[in-house]
Protein backbone atom coordinates (compact mmCIF):
# COMPACT_ATOMS: atom_id res chain seq x y z
CA UNK A 1 0.00 0.00 0.00
CA UNK A 2 1.47 3.30 -1.42
CA UNK A 3 1.15 5.57 2.41
CA UNK A 4 3.09 8.76 0.65
CA UNK A 5 1.23 11.99 0.49
CA UNK A 6 0.36 13.83 -2.79
CA UNK A 7 2.32 16.85 -3.31
CA UNK A 8 0.27 19.71 -3.77
CA UNK A 9 0.89 23.03 -4.99
CA UNK A 10 -1.13 26.12 -3.34
CA UNK A 11 -1.16 28.97 -5.85
CA UNK A 12 -1.53 32.27 -4.07
CA UNK A 13 -0.67 30.62 -0.66
CA UNK A 14 0.38 33.78 1.08
CA UNK A 15 -3.57 34.91 0.94
CA UNK A 16 -6.21 34.88 3.47
CA UNK A 17 -7.52 31.57 1.50
CA UNK A 18 -4.16 30.17 0.55
CA UNK A 19 -3.20 30.11 4.16
CA UNK A 20 -6.19 28.01 5.12
CA UNK A 21 -5.72 25.90 2.31
CA UNK A 22 -2.21 24.72 3.29
CA UNK A 23 -3.06 24.73 6.80
CA UNK A 24 -5.81 22.37 5.98
CA UNK A 25 -3.07 20.32 3.65
CA UNK A 26 -0.44 20.20 6.19
CA UNK A 27 -2.92 18.58 8.12
CA UNK A 28 -4.18 16.28 5.62
CA UNK A 29 -3.21 12.67 6.27
CA UNK A 30 -3.68 12.31 2.35
CA UNK A 31 -2.02 15.49 1.05
CA UNK A 32 1.85 17.44 1.41
CA UNK A 33 1.28 20.90 0.78
CA UNK A 34 4.25 23.66 -1.45
CA UNK A 35 3.20 26.69 -0.79
CA UNK A 36 4.24 28.72 -3.48
CA UNK A 37 5.35 32.51 -2.50
CA UNK A 38 6.42 35.49 -4.25
CA UNK A 39 9.35 36.86 -1.87
CA UNK A 40 11.23 35.57 0.65
CA UNK A 41 9.94 37.62 3.50
CA UNK A 42 6.57 35.66 3.11
CA UNK A 43 8.05 32.09 4.39
CA UNK A 44 8.59 32.67 8.02
CA UNK A 45 4.74 32.13 8.52
CA UNK A 46 5.42 29.06 6.29
CA UNK A 47 7.86 27.49 8.02
CA UNK A 48 6.65 27.91 11.40
CA UNK A 49 4.14 26.18 10.51
CA UNK A 50 6.18 23.35 8.79
CA UNK A 51 4.75 23.98 5.40
CA UNK A 52 7.58 23.50 2.64
CA UNK A 53 7.40 26.46 0.16
CA UNK A 54 8.93 27.37 -3.40
CA UNK A 55 9.29 31.21 -4.55
CA UNK A 56 7.25 31.62 -8.10
CA UNK A 57 5.90 34.64 -9.53
CA UNK A 58 2.77 34.59 -11.89
CA UNK A 59 3.93 37.80 -13.53
CA UNK A 60 7.50 35.50 -14.60
CA UNK A 61 8.32 32.32 -15.46
CA UNK A 62 7.38 30.04 -12.12
CA UNK A 63 7.09 26.02 -13.93
CA UNK A 64 10.10 25.06 -11.59
CA UNK A 65 7.86 25.14 -8.61
CA UNK A 66 5.78 22.26 -10.55
CA UNK A 67 8.35 19.90 -9.76
CA UNK A 68 7.47 16.50 -7.78
CA UNK A 69 3.73 18.38 -7.53
CA UNK A 70 0.96 15.86 -8.53
CA UNK A 71 -1.86 18.41 -8.21
CA UNK A 72 -3.10 21.85 -7.87
CA UNK A 73 -4.67 24.23 -6.19
CA UNK A 74 -4.90 28.25 -7.61
CA UNK A 75 -6.10 30.55 -4.97
CA UNK A 76 -4.64 33.19 -6.65
CA UNK A 77 -6.47 36.13 -6.97
CA UNK A 78 -6.58 40.21 -7.04
CA UNK A 79 -10.40 40.38 -5.39
CA UNK A 80 -10.84 42.90 -8.52
CA UNK A 81 -9.08 45.82 -6.22
CA UNK A 82 -5.85 46.17 -7.44
CA UNK A 83 -6.58 47.79 -11.26
CA UNK A 84 -7.48 45.73 -14.46
CA UNK A 85 -3.72 45.74 -15.71
CA UNK A 86 -2.88 43.26 -12.14
CA UNK A 87 -6.40 41.92 -12.35
CA UNK A 88 -5.72 40.86 -15.66
CA UNK A 89 -2.02 39.90 -15.18
CA UNK A 90 -3.14 37.69 -12.00
CA UNK A 91 -6.03 36.43 -12.34
CA UNK A 92 -6.59 35.56 -16.35
CA UNK A 93 -2.77 35.40 -17.50
CA UNK A 94 -1.14 33.39 -14.36
CA UNK A 95 -4.10 31.47 -13.84
CA UNK A 96 -3.90 30.32 -17.83
CA UNK A 97 0.24 30.06 -17.69
CA UNK A 98 -0.86 27.91 -14.37
CA UNK A 99 -2.91 25.46 -16.49
CA UNK A 100 -0.46 25.36 -19.61
CA UNK A 101 2.19 23.92 -16.99
CA UNK A 102 0.22 21.55 -15.52
CA UNK A 103 -0.68 20.31 -18.56
CA UNK A 104 3.19 19.99 -19.47
CA UNK A 105 3.72 18.47 -16.13
CA UNK A 106 1.16 15.71 -16.50
CA UNK A 107 -0.71 16.90 -13.13
CA UNK A 108 -3.65 14.79 -11.85
CA UNK A 109 -5.88 17.38 -11.08
CA UNK A 110 -6.34 20.97 -11.33
CA UNK A 111 -8.56 23.02 -8.41
CA UNK A 112 -9.25 26.60 -9.61
CA UNK A 113 -10.86 29.28 -7.66
CA UNK A 114 -12.88 31.25 -9.42
CA UNK A 115 -15.89 33.23 -8.61
CA UNK A 116 -19.77 33.26 -8.84
CA UNK A 117 -20.57 35.38 -12.04
CA UNK A 118 -18.09 34.53 -13.69
CA UNK A 119 -20.21 32.10 -15.76
CA UNK A 120 -21.54 35.54 -17.20
CA UNK A 121 -19.48 38.30 -16.76
CA UNK A 122 -21.60 39.89 -19.25
CA UNK A 123 -24.28 40.24 -16.48
CA UNK A 124 -22.17 42.70 -14.53
CA UNK A 125 -21.31 45.14 -17.59
CA UNK A 126 -22.08 48.01 -15.15
CA UNK A 127 -20.52 46.78 -12.45
CA UNK A 128 -16.90 47.80 -10.80
CA UNK A 129 -16.57 43.66 -11.28
CA UNK A 130 -17.44 43.12 -14.84
CA UNK A 131 -13.28 43.14 -15.30
CA UNK A 132 -12.42 40.53 -12.62
CA UNK A 133 -15.14 38.40 -13.38
CA UNK A 134 -14.07 38.46 -17.13
CA UNK A 135 -10.44 37.63 -16.21
CA UNK A 136 -11.88 34.56 -14.46
CA UNK A 137 -14.15 33.85 -16.78
CA UNK A 138 -11.16 33.63 -19.77
CA UNK A 139 -9.23 31.64 -17.23
CA UNK A 140 -11.81 29.29 -16.43
CA UNK A 141 -12.91 28.76 -19.97
CA UNK A 142 -8.79 27.90 -20.16
CA UNK A 143 -8.99 25.34 -18.12
CA UNK A 144 -12.02 23.76 -19.71
CA UNK A 145 -10.28 23.39 -22.87
CA UNK A 146 -6.95 21.71 -21.35
CA UNK A 147 -8.13 18.38 -21.08
CA UNK A 148 -6.97 18.05 -17.05
CA UNK A 149 -8.99 17.14 -14.67
CA UNK A 150 -10.30 19.49 -13.03
CA UNK A 151 -12.80 21.42 -10.21
CA UNK A 152 -13.74 24.74 -10.90
CA UNK A 153 -15.60 26.63 -7.69
CA UNK A 154 -17.18 29.81 -7.79
CA UNK A 155 -17.90 30.93 -4.38
CA UNK A 156 -20.22 33.69 -3.55
CA UNK A 157 -18.72 37.07 -1.31
CA UNK A 158 -16.31 35.93 1.23
CA UNK A 159 -16.39 36.31 4.94
CA UNK A 160 -14.16 35.91 7.18
CA UNK A 161 -16.60 34.26 9.58
CA UNK A 162 -16.01 31.03 11.21
CA UNK A 163 -16.67 28.23 8.95
CA UNK A 164 -19.40 26.08 9.59
CA UNK A 165 -18.63 22.95 6.95
CA UNK A 166 -21.63 23.36 5.56
CA UNK A 167 -22.49 24.71 1.96
CA UNK A 168 -24.98 24.74 -0.74
CA UNK A 169 -23.54 23.98 -3.76
CA UNK A 170 -24.74 23.81 -7.93
CA UNK A 171 -23.54 24.18 -11.23
CA UNK A 172 -25.87 27.26 -11.20
CA UNK A 173 -27.50 28.32 -7.54
CA UNK A 174 -29.74 31.11 -8.90
CA UNK A 175 -28.82 33.40 -6.27
CA UNK A 176 -26.46 35.69 -4.54
CA UNK A 177 -24.89 35.15 -1.06
CA UNK A 178 -22.03 34.81 1.04
CA UNK A 179 -19.34 31.86 2.25
CA UNK A 180 -17.21 31.80 5.05
CA UNK A 181 -13.16 31.09 3.55
CA UNK A 182 -12.46 28.41 6.00
CA UNK A 183 -15.97 26.55 4.49
CA UNK A 184 -14.54 27.90 0.43
CA UNK A 185 -11.09 26.03 1.05
CA UNK A 186 -12.38 23.20 2.81
CA UNK A 187 -14.08 22.69 -0.39
CA UNK A 188 -10.94 23.46 -2.90
CA UNK A 189 -9.42 20.58 -0.64
CA UNK A 190 -12.07 18.17 -0.77
CA UNK A 191 -12.22 17.91 -4.18
CA UNK A 192 -8.62 17.39 -5.44
CA UNK A 193 -9.87 13.69 -5.03
CA UNK A 194 -9.54 12.63 -8.63
CA UNK A 195 -13.08 11.03 -8.24
CA UNK A 196 -14.89 14.00 -6.53
CA UNK A 197 -16.43 16.92 -8.23
CA UNK A 198 -14.07 16.34 -11.53
CA UNK A 199 -14.46 18.29 -14.92
CA UNK A 200 -17.06 20.75 -13.31
CA UNK A 201 -17.68 24.30 -12.39
CA UNK A 202 -20.11 24.90 -9.48
CA UNK A 203 -21.14 27.77 -7.70
CA UNK A 204 -21.05 27.78 -3.20
CA UNK A 205 -22.99 29.23 -0.48
CA UNK A 206 -22.91 28.78 2.69
CA UNK A 207 -25.89 25.83 3.28
CA UNK A 208 -27.09 23.09 5.24
CA UNK A 209 -25.51 20.26 3.40
CA UNK A 210 -21.96 18.68 4.75
CA UNK A 211 -19.34 20.10 2.33
CA UNK A 212 -18.29 16.49 1.35
CA UNK A 213 -22.57 15.67 1.08
CA UNK A 214 -22.82 18.93 -1.17
CA UNK A 215 -20.29 17.74 -3.72
CA UNK A 216 -21.49 14.21 -3.78
CA UNK A 217 -24.59 15.69 -5.09
CA UNK A 218 -23.19 17.60 -8.05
Amino acid sequence: MNTEKQKVLVIGANGSTGKIISNLLQNSATYHPIAMIRKESQAKYFENKGIETVLGDLEKDFEPAYKGVSKVIFAAGSGGSTGPEKTKAVDQEGAIKSVDFAKKHNIEKFVLLSSMGAGNPEDFKDSDMYGYLLAKHNADNHLMKSDLNYSIVRPGSLTNDKGTGEIEAAKKIGKRGKIAREDVAETLVEVLDSQLASVISFEILEGQDRIKDALSKL
